[in-house]
C-alpha cells in the first residue's frame, strides 16, 4: 500500500510539470516616488512629482527625443497607465515603448515598438527606429472623439507573443500581427518625450501584468 501511495505521489508531481503556468498579478512599475526599476536622464529631462513621472517642459523646447526606461526586459504584458501630453510649439508628442532597446549611436535613441501619443498619431503603433513607420493607426476621426487633449487618458498595451493590441480609454485603437518573424518580440519598455517641440508628458498608475509565454 505505502509502494501504491508513494507511485501516485510521484505521478502527481510529474503531472503538475505539464500544467500551464498561471499568469502573475499585476505590479505597480513605478512606484510614485523613486526612480527604482528604471533608468535614464533623471537630472535634465525626467523627474518625479506627486506621484507622477514627467518629461520634459513646456516653457522649453526638447532637444531630442529622450527615453526613460526600464531595467528588465519583458515579454508578454498587459500594462496599463495614465498618460497626459501639454505644449502648445513645436512637436508635440510621446510615447511608449516596448520590447525595444536602447542605441549606441545616437545614444538617446530607441528601437522597437511604441505606443504612440500625439497630434496626428494618437493611439496608433510606431516602429521606432527601425522600419521608421506607423505599422497601423486608428480612424483619424474615431479616435479624436475618443481622447482628452491636455488632459489624463487610459492607454493599454497588450503585447501577447505577436500579437499586440492598443487601447485608449476603454477603446481598441490597434490589432496588429507582427508578419516578420525577425522582430524580437522582448525588450525593455520606456517612456519616451518627442525632441523639436516644448512639451510636457506625465505619466501615472504604472501598472503591468506579466503573461506567460
Amino acid at each position: 500500500m505505502k509502494s501504491f501511495l508513494v507511485f501516485l505521489a510521484l505521478v502527481g508531481f510529474c503531472l503538475m510539470g505539464f500544467i500551464p503556468q498561471s499568469k502573475k498579478k499585476p505590479v505597480r512599475l513605478f512606484d510614485g516616488k523613486t526612480f527604482k526599476g528604471w533608468e535614464g536622464d533623471t537630472i535634465y529631462t525626467w523627474r518625479i512629482e506627486n506621484g507622477m513621472l514627467i518629461g520634459g517642459a513646456t516653457d522649453k523646447e526638447v532637444p531630442h527625443n529622450n527615453f526613460l526606461c526600464t531595467t528588465r526586459p519583458y515579454s508578454n504584458f498587459i500594462m496599463k497607465l495614465k498618460v497626459k501630453l501639454t505644449g502648445s510649439k513645436g512637436f508635440i508628442n510621446s510615447g511608449i515603448q516596448f520590447r525595444s532597446k536602447r542605441l549606441v549611436n545616437p545614444p538617446y535613441e530607441m528601437e522597437g515598438y511604441q505606443a504612440d501619443w500625439g497630434e496626428g498619431f494618437w493611439g496608433g503603433l510606431y516602429d521606432e527606429s527601425r522600419r521608421n513607420k506607423t505599422l497601423i493607426s486608428p480612424d483619424s476621426i474615431k479616435v479624436l472623439k475618443w481622447i482628452k487633449k491636455n488632459d489624463w487618458n487610459d492607454y493599454e498595451i497588450r503585447a501577447e507573443k505577436r500579437h499586440i493590441r492598443l487601447y485608449v480609454n476603454g477603446k481598441q485603437t490597434v490589432d496588429y500581427y507582427e508578419p516578420n518573424a525577425g522582430i524580437p518580440q522582448s525588450g525593455l519598455i520606456g517612456f519616451q518625450i518627442h525632441g523639436g517641440g516644448a512639451a510636457r508628458v506625465a505619466f501615472k498608475d504604472v501598472t503591468l501584468e506579466e503573461l506567460p509565454d
